[in-house]
Parts: C-alpha cells; sequence; structure tokens
C-alpha cells in the first residue's frame, strides 16, 4: 500500500520476483532482468570503459540478468555509436564487459541486433537493406530488399555473431526481432511485399527469422541459453497481432529457443507503449497471450517498476520474467532494495524520455534525469568530503534538491530554504497537467532522500540575505528558479486572461471558449489540459466498456469528444517545438484527436473585447474567447544570487535561477556542485 505522500510502505515480501528460474541450461537468481537498451557511449563499437562501467554498476544492484546491446551483427546493422559484434576483433572488448558484469555476481547476455530499414543512410553510408523497398516512416528512406543469397548470408552473420558472444564469455544470446527492427520487417506484410520462399503468407514471413534461430542454435550448441524480443502487437494497422506473435513464439521455441522476451509495438506505430501517457503495466496481456501458447520461459516488460505491480505478475502467472530498461537507469539497485525490504530507498523512474529515449533518437549519449550519474559510473564517485562544511541551499526544486541530497551524503551540514509550503518547485506543477503524475514521484523520492540524509528542511521560509548572515554558512548554492516574462501582449492586463503558470498554481477552473497564447511545450500541456477538461473520465469509459453499455465506437467518440472550444496561438511555424522527440508527437496526437485548433505564424497579437486579435500573413483575424491563457517564458530569479556574491566565498547558482531549462539540466548541475562542494 501506500503512504499518505505516495511512497510504498513494505507490506508483503516479493517471494515470486526472487525465486529462481532456468533459461535453458542457466539459472537465474532472481526474476529481474535488465532489458537491452541503446546508450549511445561507443564511437567505434567497441565497449569503452564508460560502458563496461554502466553495466558493472547495474550487476552490483542484484538484477538476475542483464541483457547488453544492441550488438550489430552487421557492419551496416546500426549506426557509430552502437555496439559491434560483427567481426573478430569486437571479441576481447566484449570478453572484457562479460568478465566486469560476472566479477558482481552477474549474469549477461548479448542482444544481437540489425535496424534493417530503421538506420539512416548518413550514418552507415549506404542505402539501408530490408525484406522489401518500403519507405521507412521512421527514417524517411527507402530501404533496398535484400536478394534471397544476401539474405541466406545475414542468416550466417547471426550464427556468427553468436559464437563470438560464446567465446567472449556472455551467458548466452538474445535475438532482437520486434519493434519494427529487420527480423519483425521480414514477419511483417506491411514491410514483407516479397514473393518468393521469404514472403506471402505468415509461415512464409517466419521463415528468416525461424532460420536464424535454427542456425545460432547450431552454431552455439544445446547449453547455451538462447531468447528472441518479439513484439506482441506491432500497433499498426494491418501489421502482427497478438495471435500472430504467439504462432511465431511457439514455431521459436519448437526450433529450440530457450525463452520469448514480449515486447509491444513498433517504433513509428501510432499506441504509446513507454511514455507517461501509458499505464503501469499496460501490455502485460501480451506476454500472456503468448505464454498461454509455449512452455518456455516468457518474460514481460514496460512500466513494471512498481515492485508490488511485478510481484503480482508473476504471482498470476501472466509472466515468467520481469523486464526493466529505464528502472535501471533510474536506479541500478533497485533489485537489492527490493529484496532488503528498502523499497522505500528506489528512485523511480519518472518515464519522461527526457534523458534515455530522447537521447538515442538525437544520436546523443544517454543519461537520466532521475539519476544523472548513468555514464558516469567511472567519473563520479560520492566520497567522504574532506572538509565539513555548513552549506545554505536556496530553493527546493530539482536542482536544490538534488545538490543537498548530494552534499549531505558526503557528510556535509546542509540546510535547505523552500520559500514554498513544500518542496518541489515547478515539478508539482507539472503534475496538474495530463498523464503528468509521476512527475510527483521525482518530489517525493528526492524528499525522502534528504530526510534520509539528514538534511534541515525548511519549506514556507525565505532565505533572506539578513538570514543568510544569520546562519553564517561555509557555501551557499542558489536554486531559486525562474519566473514567467512579461507578458508584453497588449490587452493582457483584462480579467480573463490568466498566466499558465497562474492557472496550475490556483487550479483555476476552465470556462467557456479558451485560447492558449504561447505554442512551446507548456502552452501544449496546457491545450490539453483546457481540452481535457469536462471529456468523460477513464475509469467512466472502463464501467462502461466492461458493462456493454455502448459501443467501442460510440466510447472512442466519448473519449474525443471535448466539451471545450480550445485554440492555441503561436508566433512559431510549429508548436511543442521544445518537447522532446519521443513524446511530441503525443502531444500533437491528442491536440488533434481533441479538435485543438492550432494557429502558427501569428503576428501582432492582442487581447481586446472581443477575444485574440491577430495576423497571420495578410489575413487579420479574431478569435473570441471566454478565457485566455498566456504561457509566455521564463526568466532566471538571481536577485538573492546578486546581493550575496561579491560577500560570500563560495556560492553557486544552479538550475532555473542560471539559465531556464529542463529539469534534467538543473538536477544535473545539482549532482555536480554537490560532488564539488
Amino acid at each position: 500500500m501506500k503512504s499518505e505522500r505516495g511512497r510504498f510502505i513494505m507490506t508483503q515480501r516479493f517471494t515470486s520476483l526472487f525465486e529462481p528460474i532456468k533459461i535453458g541450461s542457466l539459472e537465474l537468481k532472481n526474476r529481474y532482468v535488465m532489458n537491452a537498451m541503446h546508450l549511445g557511449f561507443e564511437e567505434d563499437g567497441y565497449p569503452s570503459r564508460r560502458t563496461i562501467g554502466f553495466y558493472q554498476e547495474r550487476a552490483k544492484g542484484g538484477v538476475g540478468l542483464i541483457v547488453a546491446g544492441g550488438f550489430k551483427v552487421e557492419k551496416i546493422g546500426g549506426g557509430p555509436t552502437f555496439l559491434g559484434i560483427h567481426d573478430d576483433s569486437y571479441v576481447q572488448g566484449l570478453s572484457e564487459l562479460a568478465s566486469a558484469v560476472k566479477r558482481e555476481g552477474g549474469s549477461i547476455f548479448a542482444q544481437l541486433y540489425h535496424a534493417g530499414r530503421y538506420v539512416h543512410s548518413a550514418e552507415i553510408g549506404e542505402q539501408a537493406v530490408s525484406a522489401s523497398a518500403e519507405k521507412s516512416r521512421l527514417t524517411g528512406e527507402a530501404p533496398r530488399a535484400l536478394s534471397v543469397k544476401e539474405i541466406k548470408e545475414f542468416v550466417v552473420k547471426y550464427s556468427e555473431a553468436a559464437s563470438r558472444a560464446k567465446r567472449a564469455g556472455f551467458d548466452g544470446i538474445e535475438v532482437l526481432a520486434s519493434t519494427g527492427y529487420l527480423i519483425s520487417q521480414f514477419l511483417s506484410p506491411l514491410t514483407n511485399k516479397r514473393e518468393d520462399e521469404y514472403g506471402g503468407d505468415l509461415n512464409k514471413r517466419m521463415h528468416f527469422g525461424l532460420e536464424i534461430a535454427e542456425a545460432v542454435r547450431t552454431s552455439v550448441g544445446d547449453d547455451f541459453p538462447v531468447i528472441f524480443r518479439i513484439s506482441g502487437n506491432d500497433f499498426m494497422k494491418g501489421g502482427i497481432t497478438n495471435k500472430e506473435a504467439a504462432v511465431f513464439a511457439k514455431a521459436l521455441e519448437e526450433s529450440g529457443i530457450d525463452a520469448i522476451n514480449v515486447q509491444s509495438g513498433w517504433h513509428e506505430a501510432r499506441v504509446p507503449t513507454v511514455q507517461n501517457i501509458v499505464p503501469p503495466g499496460a501490455f502485460v496481456y501480451l506476454a500472456s497471450g503468448i505464454k498461454e501458447k509455449v512452455s518456455c520461459p516468457v518474460m514481460t516488460c514496460n512500466k513494471l517498476g512498481n515492485p508490488f505491480l511485478a510481484e503480482e505478475v508473476l504471482e498470476n502467472g501472466l509472466a515468467d520474467m520481469i523486464g526493466l530498461a529505464r528502472s535501471f537507469l533510474a536506479d541500478p539497485h533497485l533489485p537489492r532494495k527490493v529484496q532488503e525490504g528498502r523499497v522505500d530507498d528506489i528512485v523511480r523512474c519518472i518515464h519522461c524520455n527526457q534523458g534515455c529515449l530522447d537521447m538515442v533518437f538525437t544520436r546523443r549519449p544517454v543519461t537520466c534525469m532521475v539519476n544523472p550519474f548513468v555514464g558516469k559510473e567511472t567519473e563520479w564517485e560520492i566520497i567522504p568530503a574532506a572538509k565539513k562544511k555548513k552549506v545554505l541551499v536556496v530553493g527546493g526544486g530539482p536542482a536544490g534538491m538534488q545538490a543537498a541530497k548530494i552534499a549531505a551524503m558526503r557528510g556535509h551540514d546542509v540546510h535547505l530554504y523552500e520559500k514554498a509550503g513544500r518542496l518541489g518547485g515547478q515539478v508539482n506543477l507539472a503534475t496538474v497537467l495530463p498523464d503528468k503524475d509521476e512527475f510527483g514521484m521525482l518530489v517525493d523520492d528526492m524528499g525522502h532522500h534528504l530526510n534520509a540524509n539528514g538534511v534541515a528542511l525548511k519549506t514556507g521560509a525565505e532565505a533572506t540575505p539578513k538570514e543568510v548572515d544569520r546562519l553564517r554558512p561555509d557555501a551557499v548554492v542558489i536554486a531559486s528558479g525562474a519566473e514567467p516574462r512579461d507578458y508584453s501582449i497588449p490587452g493582457s492586463e483584462r480579467k480573463n486572461v490568466i498566466s499558465a503558470m497562474e492557472l496550475l498554481r490556483s487550479k483555476a477552473p476552465i470556462a467557456g471558449k479558451v485560447v492558449i497564447v504561447g505554442g512551446g511545450s507548456l502552452g501544449c500541456e496546457v491545450a490539453l489540459y483546457a481540452a481535457r477538461s469536462g471529456v468523460v473520465n477513464d475509469r467512466i469509459l472502463a464501467f462502461l466498456l466492461r458493462m456493454r453499455a455502448e459501443t467501442p465506437e460510440a466510447l472512442s467518440a466519448l473519449a474525443d469528444r471535448s466539451p471545450r472550444e480550445v485554440t492555441l496561438i503561436t508566433r512559431r511555424d510549429k508548436v511543442g517545438l521544445d518537447i522532446g522527440q519521443t513524446t511530441r508527437w503525443i502531444f500533437l496526437q491528442e491536440l488533434a484527436r481533441l479538435n485543438v485548433r492550432v494557429i502558427t505564424r501569428a503576428e501582432n497579437i492582442q487581447i481586446t473585447d472581443d477575444g485574440v486579435d491577430f495576423e497571420t500573413g495578410d489575413e487579420h483575424k479574431v478569435i473570441s474567447a471566454d478565457m485566455i491563457i498566456i504561457s509566455p517564458g521564463m526568466e532566471s530569479n538571481r536577485m538573492l544570487y546578486e546581493a550575496l556574491k561579491e560577500k560570500t566565498e563560495e556560492i553557486y547558482l544552479i538550475g532555473d535561477s542560471r539559465d531556464p531549462r529542463k529539469a534534467l539540466d538543473a538536477i544535473r548541475e545539482g549532482a555536480e556542485v554537490g560532488l564539488k562542494l
């Protein structure tokens, strides 16, 4: 159960999670699996010290199995930042990686990977390949269809890669056959238009994957575990369904595969699978549907970081293993904390994607909003401070809380002042927005760790220059945040005008026709907030569906019907340009679903008695409005810093008070200062 703060209270033992399980000949100590994720730490395909340190830290955390990679099985199977396993020169580095994990008592598999048409030609220097020459919506490019001779060669490449993994000392392999990558491109009728032995009906489309399964098994022998990772449903119209995925899974089992890892969707599918909008455990049913058809172990994944939910999934026989990826970015020691009954100490993933997937799709190294130590495991270390200091942190937002936490862990006497009545800063406002409730976990977790490390917290207290003089700190960290800029819109003083920040603080009721001025991330989120007010909620929809009170079509129409007339206006060419790539499309999809009118390139915006007055090109327009919400940019609050900087020997300026940015940057800066003090 949960306390009022939303933190978990230990009420049960996690017997199912920590029951050993065998994958082929290998026994795992628990049911937690760290799924493969692209890290982007390499430039030449060889495991770096950074990569080895990353996986070694997760092994220390007690996970049953680490699936590292993906490792590209062929030179053009992935971009330059992907790990390689496509020739023998990689074996030595792979051996160092496997050995590092095993030294910490871990087990490690190598994921064999080929992107097919999901890799850009600019990254590989030539045209991508696939089952057919169907254009990729992800890259905007058409691949080249492989010949039958090339397909046979690719099967050999997979088997050779598997052999290298075994020689390097890995405990097993996982073959990636999901989420729109090469093998699933052969499996899906959307991307496989072949008329030979590798295309046509489902049995023929499975041929490539099954040949790989058989070749890999022959290459590594019967005593070397092999997992296949498949999509339980492509979530693509006309693509592979759960029923067809189960047929493929059964055929894989019959070919000698030891376990099935069930993922959901394709990267280009229009169903979100890993974002805030997705309910925890939403896709367990896909693994359950496949488990009914096979006798080998089945793994489920996607938003299962809550150990109580994970235990329930296993107890109910819906899956045999729990696969997590981003949760292991957030907290490398999650399994150990669960096993030791320290669930409250877990740093929970909030599924923001800012440090992980958004980085992957923009070809940057992975990090994590809630754990800035990701990728720095061999560089950053929390060690006792050489000299204990009295540290004053001003501001209880993400940057200030992180700085205070790290400083306290190093033994400093830390005092944190927050002017508002509670910790969290602007993160608290984010939790009011649609599908952002998980951001509240960030505040809860940080608050817990501040208390656990003895930080003296003073909320509802302002750190004035006089108060700072009274405290006489050795070091001061200013994390006083930012405030909205002046509107600079004529007519914004009218009574029906409110700022987006004030709307969220006051939770003012949405009234009549609504116009939002400002098309950044906050403007888009507030537009959805306004459009969703009054929409039939999910609980009612679930009730009506369960009672068969309405047809699915009628319920879908109810879910899409907003009683509000909402308009979003921006001066820019597009809205939401500051939203991460992996979530922006969802905002745009939701705005369209709820019939939010979006107006771009608006100039000379002003507010009059008639509503919002503006120009687009040569055209003058007026939109009537009962409520006008202004979403301006932010400006740093540096008043205290300016007052103290000349008379304080050691002073730091971090987070939005330094420069308004994302919480990802603020928390990283907080950690850097905490380590420096």
